[in-house]
Parts: structure tokens; sequence; C-alpha cells
């Protein structure tokens, strides 16, 4: 494992990179304390998926019942309520996840290096950082009592399932659609996020969303259900590339009009492109959790405290302001649904 300690020391904006953003993939469609801001500093440790969480696996946790998607998933959003207002770090419960957690040190998280405003490393410190590792930074926040204690490991959308279900990590947090067939092996926080399928133009374009591409040759790449569900727009030509990269060097030399993808995604290529922008409501709906293994029910019913936190104390919205503003004004953040049993 390569050990690396950074400092954080700044927004990665318009003037990242296209060498950074070739690593772009797709997460959704392919099927801070308040004070956590751009200045706080971040310790972390990157690894790569494969190794367990060290000396307390991240799924030895205390037992709950894995999650039966026939009998708890009508509605997959669902999670389990939190336990009443969050204990502090000193006050953990005995024997539970998040106890094993503090005593081994460090919070194992799964995570993306190459999703821009998501979880992508700063060409210019060699940091992850994004919206999702800013909310990871919260969680470890609640049971250190510290937001550096976090462990990365560096994981494709592929491997999402996989580190959770061999007790590799303790929490996903990696633009992961919560749905009801990855509930049959692992559980997912509350929602945190609200994705959808959107399309970015170039700045000085009049079309307000996909339906206004009649006639228009739109990109989006092969293998995705984005690229299938621009089949239900006939009037619009589609235009398959290898990766969201592919269509954005297609879109920066004008051979294409859009791209269309979750709109997490068109953020980063926004945030980088000041002649692009993104428009229109979503197409599709892409609820983010944090996804963690099944048997940490409790684990589960934290992280949701520390969302409920996020959501009251005004954190998320700084949050989405910090990475996530181009997309427009801060909605609401996503609001918890509760009731799932184990």
């Amino acid at each position: 494992m390569i050990t690396t300690t950074f400092r954080k020391s700044g927004r990665l904006g318009a003037l990242v990179a296209l060498g950074l953003s070739g690593a772009l993939v797709l997460a959704g469609c392919a099927t801070p304390d308040a004070g956590s801001s751009a200045g706080a500093p971040v310790a972390s440790v990157v690894g790569t998926a494969g190794s367990t969480a060290g000396s307390t696996a991240a799924g030895s946790g205390p037992a709950g019942a894995a999650v039966s998607a026939a009998t708890t998933c009508e509605n997959p959003v669902t999670s389990y309520a939190p336990d009443g207002p969050l204990p502090g770090p000193g006050a953990l419960p005995a024997g539970s996840t998040m106890a094993a957690i503090r005593d081994r040190g460090s919070l194992v998280v799964g995570v993306s290096a190459d999703t821009l405003q998501l979880g992508a490393r700063n060409p210019l410190t060699g940091q992850i950082e994004g919206f999702d590792i800013d909310v990871l930074r919260q969680v470890s926040t609640a049971i250190f009592g510290d937001p550096d204690r976090l462990q990365f490991r560096v994981i494709t959308s592929g491997q999402r399932l996989e580190v959770l279900e061999n007790g590799e990590v303790d929490v996903v947090a990696r633009a992961f659609t919560i749905n009801c067939e990855r509930w049959e092996t692992i559980a997912f926080s509350s929602e945190y996020y609200h994705a959808g399928q959107k399309v970015l133009v170039t700045r000085d374009s009049e079309a307000q969303g996909i339906a206004d591409l009649a006639g228009q040759r739109v990109c989006a790449p092969d293998g995705t259900t984005t690229l299938e569900r621009l089949q239900e727009y006939p009037d619009i030509e589609a235009v398959p590339a290898t990766t969201h990269t592919g269509c954005l060097a297609l879109f920066q030399q004008g051979r294409v009009d859009a791209i269309t993808g979750d709109d997490t995604i068109l953020a980063g290529f926004a945030a980088q492109d000041p002649y692009a922008k993104v428009v229109g409501q979503a197409i599709s709906d892409e609820p983010y959790g944090l996804g963690i293994p099944a048997a940490n029910i409790d684990m589960v019913k934290f992280v949701n405290g520390v969302l409920e936190q996020m959501r009251s104390n005004g954190t998320w919205t700084a949050l989405y302001d910090e990475w996530l503003g181009v997309l427009g004004p801060a909605p609401a953040p996503p609001v918890a649904v509760y009731g799932r049993t184990p």
C-alpha cells in the first residue's frame, strides 16, 4: 500500500487539465461539520482494493441480518432510522462497528479518484477531493472527532459491491445508485444526493433541455443506459464514444453538439470548460447512497444520523455549493426515507 499525506489546498476548477478528465468514468448510468470548507486539511492513506480494512475487518462489526430485498425493498431508498441523537466519539456503544473503527484508528473508504467534483485527484496536490469525499469527512468527524481519519481505497465502479461484500472497506462513496438488486448483498444509507441524466451544451446554445436538441448530435458512451435512453428521442442523432472522455473530446472538437450523462459527471466537465454549461431537467433518477456491508446495520443507522445532521445544520448545502454549484442553486437536500427492518 502506498501511504501519502496531503493537505487540502483549494478547489479543482476550470483550470483542471484535460488529462485528468481522461480517466472519468460513468458511475450512475452504466447498467463538515459545517466548517468543512476548501481550506480544511485532509490526511489520506491511498491504497487499492484487495486487502482487508485492517486489524478489524470492515465487515466484522456486530452482526446484523442480511437484507432481504424480497421483503424490504418496495422502495429502494428506504433505509434504517438512526437510533436517536449521535453519540460523541467517546460515547460510541461498546462492541459496535463504530467503536471497532475508532479503535482501529481509521475509516476505510472506497472512493473514485477520477470523477471530477465527486472524488478526483487534484493534480497540483495529489489529494483526492470532492463532494463524496467531504461527506465521508463528516462520518470521520462523528467517529473520531477528526475529519482526517480517512484511509482511501481507490476502486472502480465495478468493484463497489465486491469490496463491501468482502469486508475490505467500511463505506463506499462513489456515485453509488441505490437499487433493490444491490440491497440483496449490501446495505445503503439514506439518499444523500439525487442525480439524473442531463445534457452538456455550449455556453451560447439556446437549448434548455434534451428535447431542444432535435436534429443535433448528442454523444454518450457505448454500453450505457445513457446511450440507450437516447433512443427515446428519434430526432436526435446519437453519437457513441468509448467513454465520457471520448465524448468530451468530440464536443471540444465541435464534432458533436452535446453530451448526455449523470449531472454529476457533466458538472465536472462544465467546471473545466468555461464554454460549456449543463441544462435541462433530469430525464432519469439516480439516488446516491453510501454503501455499507449488509451485516453492519448499526453503522448504517449511525451514518444516517450523520446525514441528518448535515441536512439540518447547512453542511449539505455548503458542500453542494462548493462542489456542484455549477449545476445551479442548491436544491433542498434529499429527504431521508426510513422504515427498513432487518
